[in-house]
């Protein structure tokens, strides 16, 4: 996909490029207003998730995860941002009639016609059970085997689990997007994307944070660093005990 760079004017800009085929103004049926609680609050206005606030408008583009459009084409007609997500979606226009977004897959332009189906081909950006894949080396959730109602997938992060194969996949990985470890250049960004200034728990006092209060530089006052709720913090595992899926996992993620 074709990069334009911006002429450097102020530091904001400074290294900074777009994609020149990628829209992000769009309006139509698929858009929709939607109401945020951005700041971190929960029913009886406690903060429960502290640095959160402001941030710039976002629409909600409704996003067809279900591929249930079986057997008819559908032509990529746009290829636009999405302020919800870290990756591009596509506009869809179906063969019926039916317009859709979908997520970009990786690699794939302006133009090119893809289908959900059950006997449909093994190309980038089709959807089809998983009974009908078979073994993609190279992509993001790989398929491993297949065995009775099940099949096994090596997910990212290295976790092994089993999962119906009558779940559909699509062929290929989620698509470009360059800013997933952007370059912050002002402060202003952090509060574009609805991040309010973040200090450490020392500096606090003792009724926000465990490790606050005390005479000038002192330590923390406990054995092990917490969380500003008092739970163990910085390497202890929060996945719940006896949950649901555990029997479906065949090998654990790397740590």
């Amino acid at each position: 996909m074709a990069r334009h760079l911006y002429k450097t004017s102020t530091p904001s800009t400074r290294n900074g490029a777009v994609d020149s085929q990628v829209k992000s103004n769009s309006r139509n049926n698929l858009i929709y207003g939607q109401h945020r609680c951005g700041k971190g609050r929960n029913a009886r206005g406690i903060i429960t998730a502290g640095h959160r606030g402001g941030g710039h408008k976002r629409l909600y583009r409704k996003i067809d995860f279900r591929r249930n459009e079986k057997d008819i084409y559908g032509r990529i007609v746009t290829i636009e941002y999405d302020p919800n997500r870290n990756a591009y979606i596509c506009l869809i226009h179906y063969g019926d009639g039916e317009k859709r977004y979908i997520l970009h897959p990786r690699g794939a332009i302006i133009g090119e016609t893809i289908v959900s189906g059950t006997e449909v081909p093994i190309k980038m950006g089709n959807a089809l059970p998983l009974s009908a894949v078979a073994r993609a080396a190279g992509a993001v959730a790989k398929l491993i085997a297949k065995e009775g109602k099940s099949a096994t997938l090596k997910l990212p992060s290295g976790e092994v689990r089993l999962i119906s194969q009558n779940c559909s996949a699509t062929v290929g990985q989620v698509g470009e997007r360059r800013e997933l470890n952007p370059r912050i250049k002002k402060a202003g960004y952090k509060r574009w994307i609805g991040k309010r200034p973040v200090v450490r728990g020392i500096v606090m006092n003792p009724v926000d944070h465990p490790h606050g209060g005390g005479e000038g530089r002192s330590p923390i006052g406990r054995k092990k660093p917490t969380t500003p709720w008092g739970y163990p913090t910085l390497g202890i595992k929060s996945r719940k005990k006896n949950k649901y899926s555990d029997n479906l996992i065949i090998r654990r993620r790397r740590k």
